[in-house]
């Protein structure tokens, strides 16, 4: 019997790590293979790979970013392998399995909840009697009538064979993400996330989770994308594999979603003072700063806790974190969610992802849509369209937001700029977003591409059509921003140069000449006419940038910027002169 499980990545640096548990669980009765695809492969391409494997079974792991692609591959798969065994799996069909049988009729069976034992289980009545009445967790048809068997108890992590460690994933480690579990279950019950469900923490031994980690890191993995739904629950495990991975990162980054708010001081002293800068990320979902929403979503948080966390752990400078937000939960309108981003943006997160109520099969908030009247897209998904307190016109408002606050914020393409703009241009961080947002919509920008030059065009066109104050200040900080975030020197800008070529000529001979007169610093550089026309490039700006950098004041008082990118290092840093010394210098 030949097996062959698969799924639909989002891209293709993601993996699975659902299929490596069933190939672990399953071998070596049943030798396992596992292919995978993403959801932008054609579905010809995909059915046709299948084919030629000449499966008896085929498995797909099902997710609510897949699950409409997969359908279509089954109902093509079925046409061309009308015997083939098709099994479904994973959370997005392990809820409403009923309806997912009688949608997918090509299916044969389902998965329900942890898969490995039931997985595995299947097979064996596959290969032997049939007696699919005894597999529990099961969903199948007899005799067209759809039959949901008792669920499977939990198993025994500690019995679940290494899925870490298969030979055909070693060459492709440092090029994708690699997903890990340290323990299954979450020990809270938010009403819109499917973790709710299951109750209990349940952790792998500590010493397995170690060597399989190690194994990874001297394999060559790059990235390990840490799935615990709080990593964070259990003091001493965390700090146990927080040190180890401190003391044999080997340059490995990993990332955890944490619950900030019980974070312990402790803890955040430990990661402060002995954690490497940028080998760990925190993701922390926030969702709603609104007591009476969280209250309804049975959601326990203290936001003064949590900003206190991540406040911290930003002064250590050790650890990006990616702090996320729900719009759309009950009673959160327009306004309260206005104050909810303008909460979590002034803890001024490296990342803020604005996401939106999804109504996922299974839990309490779909249960009780009615409740709030919510309207929701019917398929996968099943992101919301209005409620009680929000409705349409307002989500399409707040999507205005999301994109721009990913162009411009996430992507730290202008984070000075945007700095003054949210703090001293704007009543606050989400007036800003949200008035750009309209207007970018209203360019027809969203339905074009963008170049970097591109992002501060519009950005300074929007600027200057609204009439905002002190425009000069702003566009020194454009400038600032452009130059800064290149490692090389850029072959185009999106502003003219206020110096006609002939005055860059005369600044730069006299910078080479009296280098002294931008800094010490500068002089040690030891770059020759040549070397500046080169490798560096000047502009005027109408305020002191320097000072401007370390105290946020702005003091007009023109001076010439120099920005040098460095051809060896590939950085780039600038550096400020008076022009009267310049212009000095040039004369004498």
């Amino acid at each position: 019997m030949k097996v062959v499980i698969t799924t639909l990545n989002a891209k293709y640096i993601h993996t699975c790590l659902a299929l490596r548990c069933l190939k672990a669980y399953a071998e070596p009765e049943y030798p396992v293979e596992m292919v995978e695809f993403t959801i932008k492969d054609p579905i010809m391409n995909i059915v046709t790979e299948l084919y030629q494997k000449n499966p008896d079974v085929i498995g797909f792991s099902c997710y609510i970013w897949n699950i409409e692609e997969t359908i279509k591959v089954v109902e093509m798969l079925k046409k061309v392998m009308p015997n083939v065994k098709i099994v479904l799996g994973g959370p997005e069909v392990s809820y409403d399995t009923a309806y997912w049988l009688e949608r997918i009729p090509q299916a044969d069976f389902i998965v329900i909840g942890e898969g490995e034992e039931t997985f595995k289980l299947l097979l064996d009545e596959l290969a032997h009697d049939e007696k699919f009445h005894m597999v529990f967790g099961l969903a199948y048809r007899k005799d067209s009538k759809v039959i949901v068997n008792p669920p499977s108890t939990k198993l025994d992590l500690n019995s679940i064979p290494s899925p870490y460690r298969f030979q055909e994933d070693l060459p492709a480690l440092s090029k994708r993400v690699t997903y890990f579990e340290t323990s299954r279950g979450c020990p809270f019950s938010c009403q819109f996330c499917l973790s709710s469900i299951e109750v209990g923490v349940r952790y792998f031994d500590i010493e397995r989770v170690k060597s399989d980690l190690l194994f990874l890191i001297k394999s060559g993995a790059k990235l390990i994308k840490f799935v615990d739904r709080t990593f964070n629950i259990k003091r001493d495990y965390a700090l146990e594999i927080f040190q180890f991975l401190i003391d044999n990162h080997e340059g490995c980054v990993f990332q955890f979603e944490i619950t900030a708010d019980i974070m312990r001081p402790e803890v955040l002293e430990f990661l402060n003072r002995n954690a490497p800068a940028g080998i760990f990320r925190f993701e922390i979902g926030v969702q709603s700063t609104n007591d009476a929403t969280n209250e309804l979503v049975k959601r326990k948080q203290n936001f003064e806790k949590l900003s206190r966390t991540v406040t911290l752990v930003k002064e250590g400078g050790k650890i990006d974190q990616h702090l996320d937000l729900i719009a759309g939960l009950p009673e959160e309108n327009y306004e309260s969610f206005k104050n909810t981003f303008n909460d979590v943006f002034a803890l001024r997160p490296e990342e803020l992802q604005l996401g939106f109520l999804k109504m996922l099969r299974g839990t309490g908030l779909r249960l009780r849509a009615d409740d709030h009247d919510y309207v929701f897209m019917e398929h996968a998904p099943y992101e919301i369209l209005g409620n009680n307190v929000l409705p349409f016109e307002d989500i399409v408002r707040i999507k205005r937001v999301e994109d721009v606050l990913e162009k411009y914020w996430n992507d730290h393409r202008m984070d000075e700029t945007v700095e003054y703009l949210v703090t001293k241009e704007f009543t606050s961080a989400f007036d800003f977003f949200q008035e750009f947002g309209d207007f970018w919509d209203k360019q027809g920008w969203a339905k074009i591409g963008h170049q970097l030059e591109d992002l501060f065009r519009r950005l300074f066109q929007f600027l200057q059509e609204r009439n905002t104050k002190n425009i000069e200040t702003i566009h020194g900080l454009m400038v600032y921003d452009y130059f800064i975030r290149h490692k090389h020197k850029p072959r185009s800008t999106w502003w003219k140069f206020s110096l006609t070529k002939e005055a860059q000529s005369r600044y730069l001979k006299s910078i080479a000449t009296s280098p002294h007169l931008v800094s010490e610093e500068f002089s040690k550089l030891r770059l020759s006419e040549k070397d500046l026309h080169k490798h560096t490039m000047i502009e005027v700006l109408s305020f002191d940038l320097d000072h401007y950098l370390q105290t946020k004041e702005v003091i007009l008082q023109e001076q010439l910027m120099i920005t040098y990118f460095n051809p060896k290092e590939q950085n780039t840093t600038h550096y400020t002169s008076s022009l009267h010394n310049l212009e000095q210098g040039a004369l004498s």
